[in-house]
């Protein structure tokens, strides 16, 4: 018998008889038991001669799973330590398995190298983790250049595989707990995909973004599994019932169960108003009363439109009629706030909600408790099963750059999103959201509303994002650990909460614009916790990106976040940078144009088949922002197509040239924004808005004269206009054509 520790270089690993007699069954066990297995694209895997299998690393049953899904004998690289314990060291043995360690001595690691070059060069399968360990925090790792030294002078092809569904299983390490945890499902789908051979010159870089683009194949598997958002919220309401599940000003604890109850209530008295509906108005602030309206709707087989409450009624109206929506739901008191008319018939929630009766509340809450799924659902009006491709919302674009548009995002888009977030942050029944995010905004929809209800955490709403003190109070009080927000936001909560008040956070992220460093830091150095960058568009359902915390333990870091970058993607999330005209793949660390396909892009714009194919080409969505990636797999957003001005026939990025002028002017808030406007002498010229005053600018323009920025990129000091305010949309980004606008008036004088 040949074991690992004492093969030598050229020798093959030949089991014996009782030995693949003791491998089979254990496999046969594995993969009629405790899993259940499927294998995509196993004719990728040659019949004869020798390979390398390069694998993503989500747990320790890997190596189990992945021998279990191949026909061939796999001999695995394995980490000394993990070999050498009691209870692998057998099964180690017996499959022939490599120790390797980085604290080896060098002749020792080349050895191990080289025992697993000459197992491929004499027609075996050897399967390398290039990953190195066993990812902490549900991403994966930076892949390791070890296998580039195994294929050096081996004319043998390398094989990317891809594991799903492996995080959160028991021997993962998923909320930093590995074993100690209840399986999620008995048995477990695992899905093993086999990528296409790639030559034995192919990088790191190059290996990686081939098992990033398997993941996403695979977690197509998961389709069938998956359930529709509503039925995820009523599994997780009767399972949790006495669970913290929401609250706001009004509301002060409303549990997953009495949630529940109150949605059926609400849901019984919408059914007949929305009988024959296919899409529902909802003109509701994140709240607990827009929550329980938007699950009726969904349980009720009704499609919930939010509208945008920020938009002129010009707007509303027209998304209105794209939607063909009849009835719209909104509160009294809100609407005598934002003050607008509404077409179509309005109902208020309050008079939804009054006077209750007895009778009513039983039953409600019968239907609530014991009623199966489908005759739940049928209860409030649904007609139609519910599949996971139906249709759950539209969410209108902000129409920061144009008119908006519908976009149509699916149960499995948005179940898919709430997911894969759920990986990286590591949601747990503890964790309360801040829901200050509009529901009618792609990350406050599915953010605030849709992953609390099915993954089972708190939301606290406000409908107020600028409300500093109150938003403060809400943080302590309830011990809200995780802050979505915009850079925006952000900058009023510096001025208007004490440090105290965001004690209990453990993570703030922004999103809808870039997250200046200047604002970090004071926030930092105001709060004690650092804001992190993600990234999103509505049409990715919506989160692309991420920046999470950092994995530290006894030798070993797993980055989860860098500064300036906005993340690493999300779990089966494919990134691609081209060349913006060529579409052609651009070269590691050079910026360009972003592409994006995952389980959560949208099916397309309602009505409009047009501009969806316009941004959707082979199931890639165009962002239309430019960005680069770094050999660790992190993402930096440079600028948007969008925020360019020819001038010259040059591109003059203007978020690079707003970046100098806030560092010329010392600002901690944003106090320049940069646009283009028509030129006749050089097609566009530099047009900036500002906020200060003329004793402070001026200093600013004589700074900006003499720095070293190309002088196409230096606006000329008439061309500063000064303004109280920017013009921003109800999700707190930049309203990019009202600034156009402002920007096209003729600039008063200033003392420049």
């Amino acid at each position: 018998m040949s074991s690992a520790t004492n093969d030598s270089p050229g020798q093959i690993h030949t089991p014996s008889f009782w030995q693949r007699t003791v491998v089979g069954l254990v496999l046969w066990l594995v993969r009629h038991t405790l899993y259940r297995l499927r294998v995509l694209n196993r004719q990728n895997l040659p019949e004869r001669g020798g390979v390398l299998l390069v694998c993503n690393h989500l747990s320790l049953a890997d190596a189990v799973l992945l021998q279990a899904a191949s026909p061939r004998p796999i001999r695995f690289l394995m980490y000394k330590g993990i070999y050498e314990s009691r209870l692998i060291k057998p099964w180690a043995r017996m499959t022939g398995a490599i120790p390797i360690s980085s604290e080896q001595r060098p002749r020792e690691m080349i050895r191990s190298l080289q025992t697993a070059s000459a197992a491929i060069q004499n027609g075996e399968v050897v399967c390398i983790f290039a990953e190195g360990q066993i990812t902490r925090i549900g991403q994966m790792l930076p892949f390791r250049r070890g296998f580039e030294r195994i294929m050096k002078d081996v004319d043998a092809p390398i094989v990317p595989v891809a594991l799903d569904g492996l995080w959160g299983s028991i021997f993962s390490f998923e909320a930093g707990k590995f074993l100690w945890k209840w399986p999620r499902r008995v048995p477990l789908p695992i899905t093993v995909n086999f990528g296409k051979p790639l030559p034995h010159t192919a990088t790191p870089a190059d290996v990686r973004q081939c098992v990033q683009d398997l993941m996403v194949e695979a977690w197509e598997c998961r389709r069938e599994t998956m359930l529709p958002l509503h039925r995820s919220f009523v599994r997780t309401a009767r399972r949790h019932r006495w669970r913290f599940a929401m609250a706001d000003g009004s509301s002060k604890h409303v549990t997953f169960g009495s949630a529940l109850v109150k949605t059926v209530f609400l849901g019984r008295r919408l059914k007949k108003v929305w009988a024959g509906q296919n899409m529902v108005g909802l003109l509701l602030p994140p709240s607990v009363g827009g929550s329980l309206v938007n699950w009726a709707a969904l349980l009720g087989g009704k499609v919930p439109v939010n509208l945008n409450y920020t938009v002129s009624e010009e707007t509303i109206a027209a998304c209105v009629k794209q939607c063909d929506i009849k009835t719209i739901v909104t509160s009294r008191q809100f609407l005598e706030k934002v003050k607008l008319k509404l077409p179509g018939e309005v109902l208020f929630i309050e008079d939804l909600a009054a006077r209750p009766g007895a009778l009513e509340k039983i039953s409600a809450a019968f239907i609530a408790w014991f009623y199966p799924k489908v005759a739940l659902e049928r209860a409030l009006g649904r007609t139609q099963p519910a599949r996971i491709d139906d249709l759950a919302t539209v969410i209108f674009s902000s129409g920061s750059t144009g008119e908006p548009k519908g976009v149509m995002l699916s149960h499995y888009n948005l179940g898919s999103n709430v997911n894969q977030m759920g990986q990286v942050f590591g949601f747990t029944a503890r964790d309360r959201f801040l829901g200050i995010l509009p529901f009618f905004h792609s990350f406050g929809f599915t953010a605030t509303f849709a992953a609390p209800g099915t993954l089972g955490f708190g939301a606290v709403f406000h409908p107020n994002p600028l409300d500093a003190k109150t938003i403060g109070s809400l943080v302590s009080d309830y011990t809200v650990t995780f802050l979505l927000a915009t850079p925006t936001f952000l900058q009023f909560y510096l001025r208007g909460c004490a440090p105290e008040d965001f004690g209990s956070l453990k993570l703030v992220v922004t999103g809808a614009e870039k997250l200046p460093d200047r604002l970090v830091t004071a926030f930092d150095e105001h709060f004690g916790i650092r804001p992190s960058e993600g990234y999103g568009c509505t049409e990715c359902g919506p989160a692309v990106a991420v920046n999470t915390l950092d994995f530290r333990a006894a030798g070993f870091r797993q980055v989860g976040g860098k500064r300036g970058k906005i993340g690493h993607p999300l779990p089966a999330i494919s990134v691609r940078i081209v060349d913006a005209v060529t579409r052609e793949a651009v070269p590691l660390g050079q910026p360009g144009l972003l592409l994006v396909r995952g389980p959560n892009i949208m099916q397309g714009y309602l009505g409009r088949p047009e501009k969806t194919a316009e941004v959707l080409r082979d199931g890639w969505y165009n962002t239309g922002d430019i960005a680069k990636l770094d050999e660790d797999g992190f993402l930096e957003i440079t600028d948007r197509l969008s925020r360019f001005s020819k001038i010259g026939g040059e591109m003059v990025p203007h978020i690079k040239v707003e970046e100098k002028l806030h560092e010329l002017a010392g600002a901690t808030e944003q106090a320049f924004v940069v646009t283009g406007i028509p030129d006749e002498k050089k097609g566009e010229k530099l047009v900036v808005l500002h906020k200060l005053k003329d004793d402070a600018l001026k200093p600013v323009l004589e700074k900006l004269t003499q720095d070293s920025l190309p002088n196409l990129w230096k606006p000329r000091g008439e061309n500063f206009i000064r303004v109280e305010s920017f013009p921003m949309l109800g999700t707190g980004k930049l309203d990019l054509r009202k600034v156009k606008e402002l920007a096209a008036q003729p600039p008063a004088p200033t003392a420049a």
